[in-house]
């Protein structure tokens, strides 16, 4: 009894140490890819996609995140309609509200960020 209460307790506070690191790293992410959609024209810079594939390549960021990042990354004027589909799938998710906005944006986005989109992502920042 007392194993199996010590197994739990090691358990929990590798857990509870874990999860901070994993949100840090989507917060990371979200403030990378809102800094880049606020500055987006037309498609991303090679830099802006090298960035974005370090998110996609992480460990660390969760699947939203890197489903984010690979639309970004093949924003071509807009997200394309493969990528719209995955970015409609993690606004259905239990993905974060940021997560959400985001994927939002991203299929919205013409171009360039709308005043309103580019509004919101100021916000991430």
């Amino acid at each position: 009894m007392k194993t199996r209460w010590i197994a739990s307790s090691v358990l929990a506070t590798i857990l509870t140490m874990l999860t901070p690191m994993a949100l840090a790293d989507d917060a990371e992410a979200a403030q990378t890819i809102a800094g880049i959609l606020n500055g987006l024209n037309h498609f991303p810079s090679e830099g802006d996609k090298a960035a974005l594939m370090a998110i996609v390549n992480d460990a660390s960021s969760s699947e939203a995140y890197k489903t984010l990042a690979r639309a970004v990354h093949n924003i071509q004027h807009s997200a394309t309609a493969e990528d719209k589909q995955a970015l409609e799938a993690v606004r259905e998710s239990g993905a974060d509200d940021t997560a959400k906005a985001l994927a939002e944006i991203i299929a919205g986005i013409s171009h360039v960020a709308n005043a309103e989109a580019k509004a919101r992502l100021a916000a991430m920042l």
